[in-house]
């Protein structure tokens, strides 16, 4: 499964997943400053399936369902890597779903 980080994720977050993903950020695929219309049809271009984030606007700014990808938003406090640690057993459960929905919220 090939798994988009988005650049307001701290790239440590990648190594976090374990094996069985392919884990790649915005910023290690030089996408950085890229708005987010032309960042998901990159994504979905490139073939991406999901994209993580934790922009909570980005429902409200982009049209999801024109783009060929899956949408995890993450609820956090913040944007550190500790805070985000406690989101990956849930992000793990969440893809291992035969049928996982077109986006999805998550909250510890």
């Amino acid at each position: 499964m090939k798994i988009l980080l988005d650049e307001n994720i701290p790239t440590k977050v990648r190594f976090d997943f374990g094996e069985g993903y392919e884990i790649f950020t915005v910023r290690n695929m030089n996408w950085l400053g890229k708005k987010n219309g032309e960042l998901l049809g990159l994504a979905a271009f490139n073939g991406f399936e999901i994209f993580i984030t934790v922009d909570k606007n980005l429902k409200n700014q982009q049209n999801l369902e024109k783009f060929a990808l899956k949408f995890i938003l993450l609820l956090a406090k913040d944007n550190k890597h500790e805070t985000l640690q406690l989101f990956l057993d849930k992000i793990i459960t969440l893809l291992k779903t035969e049928n996982i929905p077109k986006f999805t919220e998550i909250f510890v």
